[in-house]
């Protein structure tokens, strides 16, 4: 069953996220499986406003157990703690249920 990996983030110094988080994490995903839908600046809240402005990933999986073969592998610790000074992120996990 497809699963999704949603991330909204408040980046706090984009060029540092991008060199040293976004773009080998971006490698890192395509490696365990996953694939971009959604990667964009600027969530618009239509109700509530927790993430307004906040940026947005959305990424594709085969299942929910790639995702955590991804988030729990080495590699990804090691960037998700070069992430945490630069951007605060709440990530979720959906299935497909389709």
């Amino acid at each position: 069953m497809a699963a999704y990996m949603i991330v909204f983030a408040r980046v706090k110094d984009r060029q540092r996220f991008v060199a040293e988080y976004a773009a080998p994490t971006a490698a890192l995903i395509s490696r365990f499986g996953g694939e971009y839908v959604v990667r964009g600046p600027g969530v618009e809240s239509l109700e509530g406003g927790l993430f307004d402005g906040a940026s947005t990933v959305i990424s594709k999986w085969p299942d929910k157990a790639a995702i955590r073969r991804f988030w729990d592998s080495p590699e990804y610790q090691a960037l998700k703690a070069a992430r945490q000074p630069l951007a605060e992120a709440h990530v979720m996990i959906v299935e497909d249920p389709a």
